[in-house]
Parts: structure tokens; sequence; C-alpha cells
């Protein structure tokens, strides 16, 4: 098994959970989603899903001595030293690395989190010294939350903060220091162990259900495919290769296509009217259902949202948003969504070509 911790399972390997891989890879073109809460039973894929997603993005260009690995090409969401050095007319060394999966352990405390001032040498020498933390660490990566709803609700507020703003601020006694902390935020959870108070899940900005594979084919599919990893993992990843660059590839050119994505007033109206009907609370639902739908016509090389953006995201953004009597399951009521939108024929949208090379 040693050779196998080298390779990465792919991505576009994995058998179903069609609803987790286009959730994550929204997240991927466009991290202003605020993450994504995966929930569901064990062994149903959910880190491998996410180490694979890392595997899959392009490389990071970064400044090779930032503690946050900060973009040499944007002066917009370096940190203060980067910026400052580049005022200076430095040359910042930049080096290529692979984006990162940044685990946050279930002990972890705040300091560990967000990271600590030494206010010693602020009051002695003026300067601040900053010992970075995992909010560090995971800038311009994945940071990936296993059982989240186990967390601390106060750190999984931080978290959700820095994820929401794109940075994170530590403030001691009245000095503070601010750092980007742009990262993909991925909560896993298994809803039998407890649930997260509904403040804390509104601020997720995707949710997704995911339970086993009942379909026998599909079963033996996923063994095939994971004996034939673990027999050859470089053979096996050499075969899926091509399709790994394809969704790269996409991901890429939908992260360009993004802003300048258009959303008619129409859409706007239908996307109110759904909330309205699925009955949500406040204005996040509507929120992340426009940006998922916009996100979702990049994805798919397009430059203005249409009707099957939107059917194809609103469960994404609706499932955990839903109002529901205590101790109600979590769930998502299709049948309502499709006679908000029954004007349209379920079969008549295009389904992003992102699921088209599930099983082969």
């Amino acid at each position: 098994m040693g050779q196998v911790s080298r390779y990465v399972y792919p991505f576009t390997a994995i058998v179903g959970q069609d609803e987790m891989k286009l959730a994550l890879i929204l997240n991927a073109v466009n991290p202003k989603l605020s993450g994504v809460l995966i929930r569901g039973e064990k062994g149903t894929a959910k880190s491998t899903a996410v180490r694979a997603l890392a595997a899959l993005l392009p490389e990071n260009r970064v400044v090779a001595d930032c503690p946050f690995g900060c973009d040499p090409d944007d002066i917009t969401t370096m940190c203060s030293s980067c910026r400052e050095r580049r005022m200076r007319g430095e040359t910042l060394p930049v080096v290529t690395r692979k984006m990162r999966v940044v685990d946050l352990p279930v002990s972890a405390t705040e300091d560990r989190v967000v990271g600590t001032l030494d206010l010693e040498e602020a009051i002695k020498k003026g300067e601040k010294r900053f010992e970075p933390g995992v909010l560090a660490e995971a800038n311009r990566g994945i940071l990936y939350v296993d059982e989240v709803n186990l967390l601390d609700d106060h750190i999984v507020d931080v978290l959700l903060d820095a994820a929401a703003m794109g940075v994170n601020t530590v403030e001691r006694e009245g000095v503070s220091f601010t750092h980007p902390a742009n990262f993909i935020l991925v909560g896993t959870m298994n809803p039998e162990e407890g649930e997260l108070r509904p403040q804390l899940l509104d601020r997720f900005g995707l949710c997704v259900q995911i339970a086993g594979i009942l379909d026998p084919a599909q079963r033996v599919e996923v063994v095939r495919r994971r004996i034939a990893f673990e027999e050859d993992p470089a053979g096996f990843c050499a075969a899926w290769e091509a399709e790994q660059e394809k969704l790269r590839q996409q991901i890429l050119a939908a992260r360009k296509i993004l802003p300048r994505v258009q959303v008619p007033e129409k859409m706007l109206y239908l996307i109110a009217e759904i909330a309205i009907e699925m009955g949500v609370d406040g204005h996040r639902a509507d929120l992340v259902m426009l940006k998922a739908a916009k996100t979702n016509a990049a994805l798919n090389g397009r430059t203005e949202v249409t009707e099957a953006d939107i059917r194809e995201t609103a469960n994404l953004a609706l499932l955990h948003r839903m109002r529901r009597k205590p101790f109600q399951e979590i769930a998502f009521d299709e049948a309502k969504l499709s006679a908000v939108l029954g004007h349209t024929h379920p079969h008549t949208h295009s389904h992003s070509h992102v699921h088209a090379h599930q099983v082969r």
C-alpha cells in the first residue's frame, strides 16, 4: 500500500455522488460561495472527494518566503508585508506549489485556528510578531473540517467568518493583525452524531446530503475501481488523466468567465419565488442561489444564467435552509421545486457536462 499514498484517487473516477462533486467544483470555481457542508454516513467517499479535488486543481504561484503563500501577481489580496515589499520595488521570490488540503482537528483551540499575536514584542519593540495558525496555512487552499458538528460553536463561527470575508483578523489588547485567508471550506458531518445549530448551518454556502449507493451495478463499479487503483495506482491515475485534464481546463475557463456572467431580471424573480415557496428564512438563500447559478453558468461556458442553472443548483443552496420542525430530518422537496418551475419540463434542461463522464 505504500505506493498508493503518493497517488491521489482521481476526482473524475469517483462513481456517482454527482451533487457532492458539483458542490465541490462550484466552490473551486468560486470560493465566494462560502464552502460546502457534506452530510452523510461513514464510508461515503467524503474525504476521498476533498483530496481528489485538491489534486485536480491547478497549482498555485506563491511568494516563496511568505507564511500565507500570497499570490505574487495580485497586489489586492497580498498580506501587508508582501505588499510593502512590492511597493519598495522588491522582486518577490516565486515558487509553484500544489493546492493544499489543511485538516482542522476537532480538538483545535481558537489560538491554533486564528494564530497568536506576541504582545510583549508589540509593547517592547513596537513590532507585531504574529504566529500563524490554521487559517494562514489554508490561504489559497482547501480547509477540510471533518465532523464539523463536534467542533466548538465559537470556532465554527470564526471559520465561517474568515471563509465569507477572505481575511482573518486577530485582536489582542488593542493590537490587531490581519492577513488573507481565502480558502475553499469543506465541512463534513454524520447527522447521527448531532446537528449543527441552524445559525451555523445557514452560513455554509452549499450543503449536500449523501448516502451510500444502492444500485448494485454502481456499487460493483466503486469496488472495481478502488481495487484497480490499489493494485496499480500509477496506471489507474494515468488512465483517468485525460478526464482530469478536461475538468481542470473547464474549471480554469469557468473562473475567467464568472465575472462576466449576467443574470436576467426574470431569473432574479424566479430565485425569489423559489425561496418564498420553499419557506426559507432570511435572504442568504437568495444570494447563494444567485451565486451558485452564476457559477454553474460559467462552468458550462455561458455568460447568462438560465433556468437550468437555477434548477441544477437550487437544492445545494436550500437543503439546509428549509424551515423544519424540531427533530425533523433535513430534506429537500424536489416536487415543490418542480411545481415552482412548473412551466419547464424537467428533461429539457442541459445537464452540465461535469456529470457526463461518471461510469464507463
